[in-house]
């Protein structure tokens, strides 16, 4: 099947539903699911956007800034609690959070006479360890770009041609997924991961992370942005900067970024 003929599927996908909400972080994915789901259903399509400790106040500008360029409607949810289950961390975290999350989601598409509420998963997540997915199974939640079929680079390339301005952005993760499995999240660790990652934004680099292992903050960059580290002056600055924000130690991870490095652990497990 051609990547047009997946995104015909796509838009036929979303019809289907008559009206649908969008599950909306303001990510690749997302934002192409909104753009489809406009063009499916006009304004019967709408974006939800849940606002959370594990959300960086630059994604929902983000968001925002996606849902006016589409033309999609925008509501925000505020969820300003982790629950407790969230909060202990366990490895299957994601079920818990997304089983809130969307719960929340989709109390608030059927207040507004939304028939369907649309995920933007797509074919990659098959292949990590996505404990999330079964939340959205027990949900009944619409995945349409895995239902068409869509991979990520197939929805960057059509994001391109469409003019999204999301279509090169970075991966992204909450900031939950910095921190190590059963290690507990609080809004102090989150808040010092946020202020870290911005820091190292203001630096130019585009795919990084910054793992919190208790006081420690390990970064990864992708491997073609490590040789920012290379300068000694940056590498004494930046370590100023992050054992500001409440770090007590900063490393580099010598690989570089890797996504789902955290489930390395799991993985090595099984």
């Amino acid at each position: 099947m051609t990547i047009d003929e997946k995104y015909d599927r796509l838009v036929a996908c979303i019809a289907a539903c008559g009206s649908a909400a969008v599950a909306f972080s303001g990510g690749v994915d997302s934002s192409f699911l909104c753009y489809a789901a406009k063009k499916a259903l006009g304004s019967r399509a709408l974006a939800i956007t849940v606002v959370s400790p594990m959300l960086p106040k630059s994604e929902i500008e983000c968001a925002d800034m996606v849902a006016r360029a589409v033309g999609i409607e925008h509501v925000l949810i505020e969820e300003s609690e982790i629950d407790a289950q969230v909060a202990a961390n366990p490895k299957d975290r994601c079920y818990h959070c997304k089983k809130i999350e969307f719960g929340n989601i989709l109390r608030v598409a059927g207040e507004r006479g939304i028939a369907a509420v649309l995920d933007g998963s797509n074919m990659d997540d098959l292949g990590d360890y996505r404990p999330g997915l079964r939340a959205l199974e027990e949900l009944r939640i619409v995945s349409p770009l895995r239902e068409a079929g869509l991979t990520k680079a197939e929805i960057r390339e059509l994001s391109r041609r469409f003019g999204l301005l999301t279509w090169d952005k970075p991966a992204f993760a909450c900031l939950a997924s910095r921190i190590p499995y059963g290690e507990t999240i609080s809004r102090e660790k989150l808040d010092r991961i946020e202020k870290a990652e911005e820091a190292l934004r203001s630096y130019g680099l585009r795919q990084f992370r910054v793992r919190s292992h208790g006081n420690i903050a390990r970064i990864e960059v992708a491997p073609d942005e490590r040789k920012l580290f290379f300068d000694t002056e940056i590498l004494d600055e930046i370590s100023r900067r992050l054992k500001s924000f409440g770090f007590l130690y900063a490393a580099l991870e010598l690989e570089g970024y890797r996504m789902g490095s955290m489930n390395q652990e799991i993985k090595t497990k099984v």
